[in-house]
């Protein structure tokens, strides 16, 4: 197996566990919420994707023919957001905090759309209307980082009643033009520009890294602010502005209304739940000697599976080496493509409008005979650890100056470890289902410096095997292992990739603990709790 070299490794191919590690096909998509305070932000959440900017597209048209222009205005709100951002390098500590402007649009009675990344870590919500300096308290009743929507509510909703309420149309035409409302760079008030329609495809969503759902490109010009801002056809809401590409000028991009209704459909349960998942990894299969070894016609149909998620929703069903070829009547081609109301998508888009518990047929060839089961859809939460984490507290363990952490997207963006072994086990821990064993992969993040840590500091970086010669399967376990309740006279802390296990004298630990809280300001040892 080849292993990744860059700081997100991951494996191309998973349907949404590919959606987890398809990372080095990825795009450089960044994203726009304007910074408040000294200098640019490039991004506020992780120096990792400081190449992400956070962009907002923006393009608008009015609600309704009735509607005057600026009472549709009124609708489009101006988002302010302070946030504070975890410190997963010293995890102890409160964080960086900053802020942001963002758009937001009603959609409801005291329903208020936006993107998710407008208001993530955010500790404090004021939102504006056009023309007025009023600021409304906001809070979140509804996030979904996975597809970059939320759903906001103002304290007091009177002074809104008379607002107009934005409406949802379908999924705009190729070449057709759109136009969105919203707050970009360059002063407060509002901005209007236009927007072709260039191209309708299944693509990354920045904001969380590991996530991919349908999207609009258009070509315009583009401002950064507009985040969470609508964009109209036709009177009606056609998308959400959430996103552009680096490389390209004038090009962003829109969460359709297909994603919208989703996130809105699954949050009427007062609780947003996580997309399905189909849970496999896919190879195209366009090699005509490929194709004639399976059995399969030059026909351009199928695609090889080449990975079965444990856990995971076809895990039972299909296995390595059995070709995909159609989901619920959609006839996958060999590049896993599909069509879907005229257009051609990637295959998973079929299963991203369901939900947990819904069936999807699948036909697959397998021994060159054709096979149909019919499989329940579930979500794979083990996939979430290749996702970035906004709104959780990093999880830690001090112990005798040795800084335990669980392996995340966010510590690998911040600790950067270059140790294969690490490096192995994160792009392993879904497609070959570590996580069934390991709730957590336990790392040696840091090695303070203390006389019981004396000559230990090159073991930072290594991931935990065994504590006092019993495997760990996660954090708090590690804990346990640690604080028994007959202490041997010498801990043993085994790592993956070490030569000599690191042996800590059981009679010196309160005493070290001591020391470390006190030169490091640390006031809790312990964090189990996100």
């Amino acid at each position: 197996m080849e292993l990744p070299v860059t700081p997100l490794p991951g494996k191309p191919g998973l349907a949404r566990g590919k959606r987890a590690l398809a990372h080095p096909r990825f795009r450089r998509i960044w994203k726009f919420r304007l910074p408040r305070g000294r200098g640019p932000i490039a991004s506020p959440h992780y120096p990792m994707f400081r190449t992400f900017f956070l962009l907002s597209l923006a393009c608008a048209t009015p609600l309704a023919a009735q509607n005057a222009p600026s009472d549709v205005y009124r609708s489009v709100l101006r988002i302010e957001a302070a946030t504070q951002v975890p410190d997963y390098e010293t995890p102890w500590n409160s964080g960086r905090f900053g802020g942001g402007i963002g758009t937001g649009f009603i959609i409801g009675k005291n329903q208020i759309l936006t993107n998710a990344h407008v208001i993530s870590n955010a500790r404090r919500l004021l939102i504006t209307v056009h023309g007025s300096p009023v600021k409304y308290p906001a809070k979140v009743e509804h996030i979904a980082h996975d597809c970059d929507l939320a759903l906001l509510s103002v304290e007091d909703f009177s002074d809104f009643e008379s607002f107009p309420v934005f409406e949802f149309g379908g999924v705009p035409a190729l070449e057709s033009q759109v136009r969105v409302i919203g707050y970009p760079i360059g002063g407060d008030r509002l901005s209007v520009t236009r927007g072709v329609v260039s191209r309708i495809d299944f693509q990354p969503y920045s904001h969380s890294r590991a996530d991919s759902h349908l999207v609009v490109q258009i070509d315009a010009a583009i401002n950064p602010g507009n985040s969470g801002g609508p964009v109209l056809q036709d009177d009606k809401v056609v998308g959400v502005a959430f996103q552009g590409l680096r490389q390209a000028d004038n090009t962003g991009y829109i969460i359709p209304t297909p994603v919208v209704r989703r996130f809105l459909k699954d949050i009427e349960d007062g609780r947003y739940d996580q997309y399905v998942d189909l849970g496999i990894s896919e190879f195209a299969l366009h090699n005509p000697a490929m194709r004639k070894a399976l059995g399969l016609p030059a026909d351009n149909k199928g695609v090889l599976i080449t990975n079965v998620i444990p856990g995971g929703s076809c895990d039972g069903f299909l296995q390595p080496g059995d070709v995909l070829l159609s989901l619920n009547g959609h006839v996958v081609d060999s590049a896993g493509m599909v069509t879907i109301d005229g257009e051609n998508t990637n295959f998973n888009e079929v299963v991203e409008r369901k939900f947990a518990g819904e069936k999807v047929a699948v036909r697959f060839l397998r021994d060159r005979g054709w096979n149909d089961v019919e499989i329940e859809l579930k979500a794979l939460p083990a996939s979430r650890m290749y996702a970035i984490q906004y709104e959780k507290k990093p999880r830690y363990m001090v112990f005798a100056g040795l800084v335990f952490q669980p392996l995340d997207t966010n510590l690998f963006a911040t600790a950067k470890f270059d140790n294969v072994t690490v490096r192995r086990l994160y792009t392993d821990y879904v497609p070959k289902g570590l996580f069934q064993k390991h709730r957590d992969i336990v790392m040696l993040t840091r090695v303070e410096s203390d006389p019981v840590t004396s000559q230990l500091a090159d073991f930072a970086g290594h991931a935990v095997d065994k504590i006092n010669g019993v495997e760990v399967t996660d954090l708090k376990h590690a804990h346990e292992l640690l604080h028994p309740q007959e202490a041997p006279e010498f801990h043993v802390i085994e790592l993956f990739g070490a030569s000599r296990p690191l042996i800590i004298p059981a009679a010196a630990v309160e005493e070290a603990n001591r020391r470390v809280a006190e030169n490091y300001g640390i006031s809790k040892l312990t964090n189990f709790e996100e």
